[in-house]
Order: structure tokens, then sequence, then C-alpha cells
């Protein structure tokens, strides 16, 4: 029976390649480096922001003197205008809302870091549609590392439930691989930031083609 349905955030719940990518690209710009097209952007998120800006930097570049310069503008500059483009996935909240209605708990387990993590979800789906939001913090490894998924089920509005009671749903292989690190059933999806080739070479339990076939591997 599934009792809990983690979420990851970037590809999965909301649609924010766009805003990501002219963040980056701002950052990039400010400090002398040339642009991306968005559309280059898919292939280098999902393990989070530093990861982003190393990603996105000339060869020669990527190192932590460089990314430490840069960062502070990506930040300041995504906080700001992390709205302008960013949706739900269409069908995304119907689903929530529907295993809500199934008395199943949701969580949210993001490579984002945690501030911006937290502002979008409670933006995009209030304050009441998940019981428990993390993103990326200071001192956690980032996924693949389960560490995230293990702190979900350390807090206590969870009541304990268990791993064997989780379905984990996620768009990328570092989804995909953290669920599997942290023994959990995972859906991919391929409505988010990576091909549906990608995700069937790290072998997902199921593969959801729209959000409403999330709904079609929920136990009860």
């Amino acid at each position: 029976m599934t009792k809990l349905v983690i979420f990851d955030l970037d590809g999965t719940l909301l649609n924010t390649i766009s805003d990501l990518g002219e963040a980056c690209n701002y950052a990039l710009q400010t400090n002398g480096f040339p642009p991306h097209q968005l559309a280059e952007y898919p292939a280098m998120v999902g393990n989070g922001v530093n990861k982003l800006i190393l990603r996105s930097l000339p060869q020669e570049c990527r190192n932590m003197e460089v990314l430490m310069r840069i960062k502070p503008d990506f930040i300041r500059y995504y906080d700001t205008h992390n709205r302008i483009h960013t949706c739900p996935y269409p069908g995304i909240k119907e689903v929530l809302v529907q295993l809500k209605r199934w008395g199943i708990r949701l969580a949210v387990a993001s490579n984002k870091y945690n501030e911006a993590t937290q502002a979008l979800i409670r933006h995009y789906f209030g304050d009441d549609m998940f019981d428990v939001i993390l993103g990326e913090r200071t001192g956690v490894e980032r996924k693949p590392n389960p560490q995230i998924v293990f702190d979900i089920f350390a807090s206590p509005s969870l009541n304990c439930i268990a791993p064997e009671e989780t379905l984990y749903v996620g768009d990328s292989d570092v989804d995909v691989q953290t669920a599997h690190n942290a023994n959990l059933e995972v859906i991919g999806c391929t409505w988010g930031f990576c091909t549906r080739e990608h995700l069937l070479e790290n072998h997902p339990d199921y593969i959801a083609e729209q959000p409403s076939d999330i709904l079609s591997f929920i136990q009860k």
C-alpha cells in the first residue's frame, strides 16, 4: 500500500528550465562568459546550482574559484526572476489533489537550493499540499546520494512511513539512481528534462508519459 509519494521538483512538478537558463546566462554574461541557447540547459541541470554553473562555463574555466565568483550573480538574479516562465506541468496539480484525496502523504526532494525550493513549492502549490519539502542544504550530499530521502523519512510529520510504502517520482537519471540508492520503487517521467531512452537506461520501475499515469501505479 502506498502511503507516501516523493517528488523531484525541476522537470517533474515544475518546468523551470527557461528561468534557470536565463539566470545562468545573466551570471555568465555579467562575468564576461558567453551565454547558451536555452535549449542547451536541460543537459546541464539535475545536480544542483554548482554543477549547473560549472557545466555552463568554458571547459578551461570550470573551477571553484570561477564558480564562487559568479554564483552570487546567479542566486541574486534567480531569486527575483524564478517565476517569469516557470509553471506546473499540465495535469500535475490534479494528480497531487487526487493523491491527497486518497490520504497519501506528499514530499519534495530537490537538488535546487533549499530557499528556492521552499519558495517555489509554496508559490505554485500552497502551504498545505506537501508534508515535507527539502532542497539542497549545506552539509548534506546532493542526490543521487539518498540522504535527502532518509531525512524525509525522519520527519515527525510522516509517522514512520517505510520505504516499501513509498513511491519516488522524478524525470532524470539522478532521480532514478536516488530512488535505487534508497531502495524505493521509482517512476520515471518523460515530460521533464531527460529523454525517455535515457530514463530507461537507468531502469526505473515504471514510466509515466503524462502526470495522470502516476495514479495508475499507486498501490491502494
